[in-house]
C-alpha cells in the first residue's frame, strides 16, 4: 500500500506516524510545501516574545527524525499542485530542485490546514505588515522587532490568536492597539463573558477599538484607515482576524466542498472519492451536541482525526464522533476557556437552553493564594444536558473546562456534575469543587428550587421589580443595583413583612448563593413571585 499525505504538522504528521505503526511495510510519502513538517504552530506568540527562547523547541520532528523512527519518506518544501482521481496520481512541484513530478498513490490524506485571512484590498509581503501561521512567519515579525525596536504595533482581529499576540507584544515593551470588526474580543464568548477581557486588556495598556473595521492600508504598512473615517499610523501591523480552509488542490480536483471552501467528510473522514480522506482545519465535520455541520480548526480534533483516518486506511475502521470546540488561551494574567455552544450559536439553531453563572474560588478560600472564576453554564431547561460553558479566571480554569467538555461528549447532564467525585485537597479544590456548584445551581432551576433572572433584564426592565440586596453593608458600601432595597440576608425572616409585594421580588447578592437561599426564606414565608439574579452582582458587573 502507497500513501501520500499532503501536509504536516498537528494531522499529517500524527497520521503518518500511526500508519507506520499499523503497517511496517506501507510506502508512506508525507509532502510539506513548507521548510518544516512538524511545529509547535501554538507557541509561534510566545517565541516572538523569547518566552519561548530556543527556536529549535519549536520543532517536534525534523524530516530526518521522522525518517529515521518511522521509515517515511518526507518531502518539505514540495507543493502538491494536482490531484488525478482518474489514474491516482498527484503532481507535485519540488521548490528547491525547481522542478514538477508525477508520484501515484493508493489512498491519499489531504492535511493542507488553513490560510490565513486578509482583507481584500492587501497584499503581502510588506515591510512592516506581517501574518501569523507558520515558524517563517513567526521569524519575520521577531526579526522585525528586534532589530526596529517599534514603539507600537496594531493587531487586526481580536481572536485566540490576536490575543496571544497582544500579550507577547506588550511584554516586548511595545504598546498594542487591536482592532476588531466584531464588538467584541473573542467570537466563542457569550458577550458578558467577553466584557471582563476587555476591561483586562485595558487595564494592561492595550487599546481596542471594538466594532471596527480596516478599510486601507497604505503601501508601507504603517497607515492603517479605519471604515469609521479614522486613521491610524503604527510602526508594524500584523494581521490575526481568522483562518480559511486551505481547500484550493480540493476544489481544483472535484473534491465536494462546502460554501465556505471546507472539505465535506464523512464519518471515516472519506471524501467523495473513498480513496481520499481528509484531517485538520481544512475539514468540514459535525457537531454532536445539536449534530449540525461544523468547522472548528484546533490542534488536538486535527490530531485525533490524523490518527481515526490511519486506523480507517489500515482497516480499524472507527467514525470520528466530531468536535464541541473546547478552547483555552492565557491573556496577560487571566486565564479564558470554552467548550460547546454558545447563547449565539444556540439562538441561531433554535435550540432551547437555560444558562446560570457562579464566581467560585478555585480552592478553599482559607488556603493562601484563592482566586475567583467567572463560570458560565449552557443547559436543556427540561433534561439539564450540557451545552456548553465558558469560564475566565487565573488558576485551575483549564482544570475545570476539561472536566465540563468531558462531561459534553458523554452526553452528561447537569445531574451528572452533581454527582462528580473530584481530587480534594486545600491547595487544590474544594469538597463541593466550582463544577459540582454550577451542576447543583442549574439543578436547582429545572427542579423548581429556584427561579432565576438574568442580569440583561434587570438592565433593561429594572422598575418592573422590587430589587433586595442581601449583601453586608461593607459589600453594598461598593456598589448596588440601582433602586435596591437593602435588607441583611440575616436579618431577612425579621424584615420579610415590610417587603413591598406589589411587584415580582429580585434578590441579590454578590455571586448567587445568599440570594438562593433569600428566595427559599421568602417562599417558605408564602412570598412566591421571587427570582433570584443568576450569577448574583460579579455577574451584573460583567
Amino acid at each position: 500500500m502507497k500513501v501520500i499525505i499532503i501536509g504536516g504538522v498537528a494531522g499529517g504528521a500524527t497520521c503518518a506516524a500511526r500508519i507506520r505503526r499499523l503497517d511496517e511495510h506501507a510506502q508512506i510519502i508525507l509532502l510539506e510545501r513548507g521548510p518544516h513538517v512538524s511545529f509547535a504552530n501554538c507557541g509561534l506568540p510566545y517565541y516572538i516574545s523569547s518566552e519561548i527562547p530556543n527556536r529549535d523547541h519549536l520543532f517536534i520532528q525534523s524530516p530526518e527524525g521522522i525518517h529515521n523512527r518511522y521509515n517515511i519518506d518526507v518531502r518539505v518544501n514540495n507543493e502538491a499542485m494536482h490531484i488525478d482521481r482518474t489514474h491516482k496520481t498527484i503532481t507535485i512541484y519540488d521548490h528547491v530542485q525547481k522542478k514538477e513530478y508525477i508520484e501515484d498513490y493508493d489512498k491519499l490524506v489531504l492535511s493542507p490546514g488553513a490560510q490565513p485571512i486578509l482583507p481584500p484590498f492587501i497584499t503581502l509581503p510588506m515591510d512592516n505588515a506581517f501574518i501569523l501561521r507558520t515558524v517563517p512567519d513567526a521569524d519575520k515579525i521577531k526579526d522585525y522587532a528586534d532589530s526596529n525596536t517599534p514603539k507600537h504595533a496594531v493587531i487586526i482581529g481580536g481572536g485566540f490568536i490576536g490575543l496571544e499576540l497582544a500579550e507577547n507584544l506588550l511584554a516586548m515593551n511595545i504598546h498594542v492597539t487591536i482592532i476588531e470588526k466584531a464588538p467584541q474580543v473573542m467570537a466563542p464568548l457569550d458577550p458578558e463573558m467577553a466584557c471582563p477581557i476587555h476591561t483586562h486588556l485595558i487595564d494592561h495598556g492595550i487599546t481596542l477599538k471594538l466594532g471596527i473595521g480596516i478599510s486601507s492600508l497604505s503601501t508601507d504598512g504603517r497607515t492603517i484607515g479605519l471604515d469609521n473615517g479614522e486613521s491610524l499610523v503604527t510602526d508594524m501591523t500584523i494581521f490575526a482576524i481568522g483562518v480559511k480552509p486551505d481547500s484550493h488542490i480540493a476544489a481544483k480536483s472535484d473534491i465536494t466542498c462546502n460554501a465556505r471552501g471546507a472539505i465535506i467528510v464523512n464519518d471515516y473522514l472519506q471524501t467523495n472519492d473513498i480513496d481520499i480522506y481528509a484531517i485538520g482545519d481544512v475539514i468540514e465535520t459535525h457537531n454532536p451536541i445539536i449534530d449540525e455541520r461544523t468547522q472548528v480548526p484546533l490542534a488536538g480534533p486535527a490530531n485525533r482525526q490524523g490518527r481515526l483516518a490511519a486506523d480507517n486506511i489500515c482497516g480499524r475502521i472507527n467514525a470520528y464522533k466530531g468536535i464541541i470546540g473546547t478552547s483555552v488561551a492565557k491573556v496577560c494574567d487571566i486565564t479564558v476557556a470554552c467548550t460547546g455552544m454558545n447563547e449565539k450559536m444556540l439562538n441561531h439553531f433554535n435550540i432551547a437552553y437555560e444558562k446560570c453563572y457562579t464566581h467560585a474560588l478555585n480552592h478553599v478560600g482559607y488556603y493562601p493564594g484563592a482566586t475567583q472564576m467567572a463560570i458560565k453554564l449552557l443547559f436543556d431547561p427540561k433534561t439539564g444536558k450540557i451545552l456548553g460553558s465558558q469560564i475566565i479566571g487565573q488558576d485551575g480554569v483549564d482544570r475545570r473546562i476539561d472536566v465540563l467538555a468531558s462531561a459534553i461528549q458523554y452526553n452528561a447532564t447537569v445531574f451528572d456534575l452533581q454527582e462528580g467525585e473530584f481530587a480534594y485537597a486545600p491547595p487544590f479544590g474544594a469538597a463541593k469543587d466550582p463544577v459540582n456548584l454550577i451542576g447543583y445551581i442549574a439543578g436547582n432551576i429545572i427542579q423548581g428550587d429556584s427561579q432565576i433572572i438574568h442580569a440583561s433584564e434587570l438592565l433593561t426592565n429594572n422598575d418592573n421589580y422590587t430589587i433586595i440586596d442581601v449583601r453586608t453593608h461593607a459589600e453594598v458600601a461598593e456598589g448596588m443595583i440601582p433602586n435596591a432595597l437593602h435588607i441583611e440576608l440575616d436579618q431577612l425572616r425579621d424584615q420579610f413583612k415590610s417587603i413591598p409585594t406589589d411587584k415580582s421580588i429580585v434578590i441579590y447578592c454578590r455571586i448567587g448563593l445568599r440570594g438562593y437561599i433569600a428566595e427559599r426564606i421568602l417562599k417558605a414565608y408564602g412570598i412566591t413571585d421571587v427570582y433570584n439574579l443568576s450569577g448574583g452582582y460579579l455577574t451584573y458587573q460583567m
